[in-house]
């Protein structure tokens, strides 16, 4: 099989029942049914390629999402007979895939776990197109180990996403913190810091509020923390609503389930300088050989966490005094 099936150094044959396949990665071996069934008709990209492609960057990737409870988004036919979130595990996985029961109002919901490159594999060839991990680990649910913003414009206004993300990576890093930035795959830039896991939901929710309300003050005409969609007046919406204890951020290295499958790519801050960075630059046919050339701007971010009381303090400072020289 090409390179662009599902090989990618895995044990791989025909299964006697129509053109399904066979897998075995590492000691996990399983049927990749329909391999060749179009997921982005406008791109010819099938279920095998985003095998493919999953298992090409399963190394980064399971950096930023061992651990953690998923919510899966899943085209089973494809972008263009919709597709739904799914937070439970569906019954007919198999039990090698690590599940984590966690409490919600009214009962429970059973979350996969992805720890490894057969599970990955295995979800993406359950058309699970785009991941998106918790703020936390499964050990620690009420403890996020990273505190996100999110720059989502409100028109197509890159150059304003784009100066918002520098501003937050300048302030984060002012106050102590070590900022990293990455594409969205859709409309907008990500900007997180690791954090070591001492603060709850709550605490970092309200420290990125206010971090967010600092940013917004200092650039008005561009930014904006007003949710409302009408109030917003065209300008970019800082997000702070995936801190909070239950929610989801997609994961580095995700498809998005948008035409082109765009892919959520982390960066080096000198990279926003180019002109031809945009949210959707970089996506699943030529995220692997930016990998080959550049290595992961995220590796070994959760070596720079840091506690988030020394850097809340510094921020109340640094907003007293702007407010006293404005």
């Amino acid at each position: 099989m090409a390179r662009g099936d599902v090989r990618g150094g895995a044990s791989v044959r025909r299964a006697r029942h129509g053109g399904d396949i066979e897998l075995t990665v590492g000691r996990r071996r399983f049927a990749l049914t329909h391999p060749e069934k179009v997921l982005f008709a406008d791109d010819g990209i099938t279920k095998a390629d985003l095998v493919a492609y999953y298992r090409d960057v399963a190394g980064p990737m399971l950096e930023h999402v061992r651990g953690r409870p998923l919510m899966l988004q899943r085209c089973p036919d494809g972008l263009a007979g919709g597709c739904f979130y799914q937070k439970e595990a569906s019954r007919h996985f198999p039990d090698w895939i690590r599940t984590l029961e966690v409490a919600k109002a009214g009962g429970t919901v059973r979350h996969v776990v992805c720890d490894d490159e057969a599970t990955l594999a295995y979800l993406a060839g359950q058309a699970s197109v785009a991941f998106h991990p918790w703020l936390a680990r499964a050990d620690r649910l009420d403890r996020p180990d990273r505190v996100m913003f999110d720059f989502d414009p409100s028109r197509d206004d890159f150059p304003a996403v784009r100066a918002g993300a520098e501003a937050a990576g300048h302030l984060l890093a002012e106050i102590g913190l070590t900022p990293f930035v990455a594409t969205t795959g859709s409309r907008g830039l990500h900007v997180v810091a690791p954090l070591t896991r001492r603060s709850s939901f709550e605490e970092v929710r309200t420290f990125s509020r206010r971090a967010a309300d600092l940013l917004s003050a200092s650039d008005p005409e561009r930014l904006t923390t007003e949710a409302r969609k009408e109030r917003r007046l065209g300008r970019v919406l800082i997000d702070v609503m995936r801190n909070a204890y239950g929610q989801t951020a997609v994961a580095p290295y995700s498809v998005r389930t948008i035409p082109g499958a765009p892919v959520a790519t982390p960066l080096e801050w000198s990279e926003l300088g180019s002109a031809r960075l945009g949210p959707q630059r970089f996506g699943l046919r030529n995220v692997r050989e930016r990998l080959d050339a550049r290595g992961d701007p995220w590796a070994g971010l959760q070596l720079h966490a840091r506690a988030l009381g020394p850097a809340q303090r510094q921020l109340d400072e640094l907003t007293r005094t702007r407010r006293r020289a404005s």
